[in-house]
């Protein structure tokens, strides 16, 4: 039986892009000291998510890659691979992506968000151009942010149809005014968000890995599902941490998504 273990970055949002900096990397040195192969961030950790109702400071390219560079040495230190959700400027504009590095620091390559959540759309105008795999020793994964993962289920499909026995699912998700606050998993009285992370995981046959902020009446927690559509665990609501778990890969078979019938009957 192969195993890797994976880590869920359920931290506190930021206040500051430099604050975020310093809890990314203090995250990333805790999950090698406890074993993990893998850690995933919340979305745009660095520099911190732009809350449609929170003034943020304009982008920043040099801070961004001073930033990148910090996280990158960290996670050659720790000897671990680093899914960390950021924004970055591309000549299409600004852009929610996940930048993935390597054990020694380099990156991989970035999967950016191609399904903008509506509210999102004035702020972070550039979608993504491809989807992309990405290893980390015996590990296939892909990456799938927030809204996609959500509302699109072929941006799940998409990776376990190419091999991916997991998915990460960085997102962000805080209070509103007068929104229901759960104090279990899947709630029925609950939104449909934790449903979804159980389905994405049994219409593929992987495992689906959704990753949030800790934060007082969290909506959503983070959490892994198994191939089965089962709960693995998950992290007690609003209680920052990271989120540890083993992952079997021989029961992420991807069947059910390579069965998936994509041309007309």
């Amino acid at each position: 039986m192969s195993t890797v273990r994976v880590a869920l970055a359920n931290i506190r949002a930021p206040e500051t892009p430099n604050e975020s900096v310093q809890l990314a990397t203090s995250a990333v040195a805790e999950a090698g000291k406890r074993g993990a192969r893998v850690i995933c961030f919340p979305e745009c950790f660095i520099p911190g998510y732009r809350w449609p109702s929170a003034k943020a400071p304009p982008p920043d390219p040099q801070f961004l890659k001073r930033a990148w560079a910090q996280v990158a040495t960290a996670a050659r230190a720790a000897d671990i691979t680093v899914i960390l959700g950021t924004e970055r400027l591309t000549d299409r504009g600004l852009q929610i992506t996940a930048c993935v590095m390597h054990p020694d620091g380099t990156i991989a390559g970035w999967q950016d968000k191609g399904q903008i959540d509506p509210s999102e759309e004035a702020t972070y105008p550039a979608l993504a151009e491809e989807r992309r795999i990405f290893t980390a020793g015996p590990l296939t994964f892909g990456v799938a942010i927030c809204h996609e993962g959500w509302r699109y289920p072929e941006t799940v499909r998409w990776a376990a149809r190419r091999g991916a026995q997991v998915v990460f699912h960085p997102h962000a998700h805080v209070a509103e005014p007068g929104s229901y606050r759960p104090t279990q998993f899947a709630d029925p009285s609950n939104t449909f968000h934790e449903k979804a992370i159980l389905c994405r995981a049994a219409e593929n046959t992987c495992y689906f890995a959704s990753v949030n902020f800790a934060s007082e009446g969290s909506p959503t927690t983070s959490a892994i599902a198994s191939p089965d559509g089962t709960l693995l665990c998950s992290q007690p609501y609003g209680q920052e941490g990271l989120l540890v778990a083993d992952l079997d890969l021989s029961a992420a078979t991807g069947l059910l998504a390579a069965r998936c019938r994509t041309s007309p009957l």
